[in-house]
């Protein structure tokens, strides 16, 4: 496995699975009963032993398929069902929220089930996460910190970064990311 980001000599800003997200900003779903067949090739990539289930469309919540494909690209394993966004919960190792680098995964609470993203930054009451499936498209939101039920990252790899403060000033808070 190759290291998911440099470790020497190399000024590192950021993680390749966050880089991998990043460079997907602006995917969304396709309108109606069509399908995006960007989001549909993610899914064709990745075994079906990651997802835990066939992934027939992209109204199908897929949050959780985006985040594996962004690990997966890194060169790291997603959990078990990655596809639920609640896998990720028990994934890699826990992270305090002191401690949270930009990355980092979060598993958050929603109704009628989860959402997972990747932590880019944070106000007092909010984190910013870079998801999919957050308005149908990949984005980034802000979603309030009393949601959060995980901070986690890879097990074998030492946090790089530190807390990014942000302003909210004229962003929404996301209510539902489905």
């Amino acid at each position: 496995m190759t290291a998911p980001y440099p470790t020497k000599d190399i000024d590192v800003t950021e993680p390749k699975w966050l880089s991998a997200a990043r460079a997907k900003l602006g995917v969304h779903e396709a309108p109606g009963p069509a399908n995006n067949q960007t989001i549909m090739g993610w899914a064709k990539s990745l075994p079906i032993k990651v997802l835990g289930i066939a992934f027939n469309g992209d109204a199908t919540p897929w949050c959780g398929l985006f985040a594996a494909k962004c690990v997966a690209e890194a060169g790291l394993t997603p959990p078990p069902i990655a596809i639920r966004a609640k896998a990720w919960a028990t994934w890699g190792k826990p992270l305090v929220a002191s401690a949270l680098a930009p990355g980092a995964v979060l598993v958050f609470e929603r109704a009628g089930g989860g959402h997972v993203g990747f932590y880019v930054g944070e106000d007092d009451t909010a984190y910013r996460v870079l998801g999919g499936n957050q308005s149908d498209a990949v984005t980034v939101t802000r979603i309030a910190k009393d949601r959060c039920i995980a901070r986690r990252w890879p097990a074998d790899l030492p946090v790089i970064g530190k807390p990014v403060r942000l302003s909210a000033a004229g962003l929404p808070l996301s209510k539902n990311e489905a």
